[in-house]
């Protein structure tokens, strides 16, 4: 007997919906695999490698200087990837800005150093470096818009639980990152400066094969395919420059997550190698960290689907200033077992409860007409600001006050309390429909 429509109708829902979330999980993954990637090599070698002609410390803050460099792009990304999301759709772009993504980083482990082309090495790698960044610019706001629209057709108030396994790509991309980098750290100096540093990035093309399986198959976002048929004047950029607020106070409440988990993250490695911790010992702690993440993030967000976004995001923000000097005294200790310690409670819980309900709350803090371009440039703002610029500060900060971890756990308190300041003025949406054809104001006390 053949099933009744309302009856058949959930499953495969339910199945694509399934799909999607493990779609958006690997592209975060990706990005977050190159991020961490990028992050430690240039901590390590990227110095002399592309740089030798300047002074050690000058080495290492122009090898982040390359780092901020993709994060720099990544606003342009947001506009236009987000708007071609917005007018074209959202698989189309998930599909491009993986592939972006995936070779570029690929390419980088290609790249020739300075011994070998001279200046052009350093022009390389910033030239690849902006293609990532206006990939990876796109690329969240495409994976998190289809998992929570999706959902919202079949798990409308789990929203922050499925939005979660887009999330999970931060930590998942960090324990891979780490395990690669932890393998070909262990080789000789010399054979870790002249091919080593180059497996983990040549592997990104595996990471890009399997994402590029999954998202072949799945579907359209249902919500998107249904605002499509409203005729639509202005670009969705235009729009939103007609009511920024949201599109600030989305960077605002993103920043404290991305401080946090690149100061603890690519930017500890460095700082606590200097302090004589070895290679090993640093990328075991952040893989434990980071391990830490993947239980605690999905947690926080399902969380955040009970009590609201709000509270579960400046728990975290308030943890993670409270966390700030006790973490940085843990890992200047020069105890191994205490920098395990300091990264999973520093990382591991305070960043991932206020990254956690993220993506959902920035997803609903606007319609779906402008939603790609929105959230996408929201957060991509954020990870400038917060994990762009942050290494580089810190890195210039300890150089001129001779060393002292005090600054870096200033930075981190800066960070936490602009999300606990933004997260305040918001009001909750964790109840809002996400079918609203255009963006709106979510300050506390305003109708959306």
């Amino acid at each position: 007997m053949q099933p009744s429509p309302s009856a058949a109708q959930p499953a495969p829902d339910s199945r694509q919906l399934r799909r999607v979330a493990i779609s958006g999980l690997l592209g975060t993954t990706v990005e977050f695999y190159d991020f961490l990637v990028y992050g430690t090599v240039a901590a390590l070698v990227f110095g002399d490698l592309f740089f030798p002609q300047a002074d050690p410390a000058v080495g290492t803050i122009a090898a982040f200087g390359t780092f901020a460099a993709g994060y720099l792009a990544r606003p342009l990304g947001g506009i236009v990837f987000g708007h071609f999301g917005d007018r074209i759709g959202r698989k189309s772009m998930m599909l491009l800005t993986m592939v972006l993504m995936g070779l570029g980083s690929f390419l980088i482990g290609l790249l020739p150093t300075y011994d070998a082309i001279g200046v052009w090495a350093p022009v390389l790698l910033v030239a690849l470096r902006v293609v990532q960044g206006i990939a990876i610019g796109g690329e969240w706001g495409g994976a998190m818009l289809m998992v929570v629209e999706h959902a919202e057709q079949t798990q409308g108030s789990r929203r922050g639980l499925w939005s979660s396994f887009t999330q999970l790509g931060a930590p998942l991309g960090s324990v891979l990152s780490a395990g690669v980098v932890t393998l070909v750290a262990g080789l000789p100096d010399d054979d870790f400066r002249s091919w080593g540093w180059r497996v983990p990035f040549l592997l990104s093309i595996v990471l890009l094969a399997v994402g590029l399986f999954v998202r072949l198959k799945v579907a359209e976002s249902p919500l998107f395919a249904q605002a499509k048929r409203e005729p639509v004047d202005k670009p969705p950029i235009v729009e939103l420059l007609r009511h920024p607020k949201p599109v600030l106070l989305a960077a605002c409440v993103g920043i404290g997550a991305f401080t946090t988990q690149s100061l603890l993250t690519s930017f500890m490695i460095s700082y606590a190698v200097d302090e004589g911790y070895t290679r090993p010992q640093v990328l075991t702690a952040v893989t434990v960290a980071s391990c830490v993440a993947l239980a605690v993030l999905p947690a926080a967000s399902a969380l955040s689907d009970r009590v609201g976004r709000r509270p579960v995001v400046l728990a975290g923000a308030i943890a993670s200033a409270a966390l700030a000097f006790p973490v940085l005294a843990l890992v200047d200790s020069g105890s191994p077992g205490l920098l395990i310690l300091a990264l999973a409670l520093g990382h591991g819980v305070a960043q991932s409860t206020m990254y956690g309900p993220l993506g959902a709350l920035l997803t609903e803090m606007f319609g779906t007409r402008v939603r790609y371009t929105g959230a996408s440039l929201g957060y991509q703002a954020a990870t400038l600001v917060g994990a762009g610029f942050s290494p580089l500060i810190a890195g210039s900060l300890l150089a001129s006050y001779g060393g002292g971890s005090t600054p870096v756990s200033l930075l981190l308190c800066a960070g936490a309390a602009i999300t606990a300041v933004t997260v305040w003025r918001l009001r909750e949406t964790h109840t809002d429909a996400l079918d609203s054809p255009a963006a709106t104001p979510t300050l506390e006390g305003t109708p959306r």
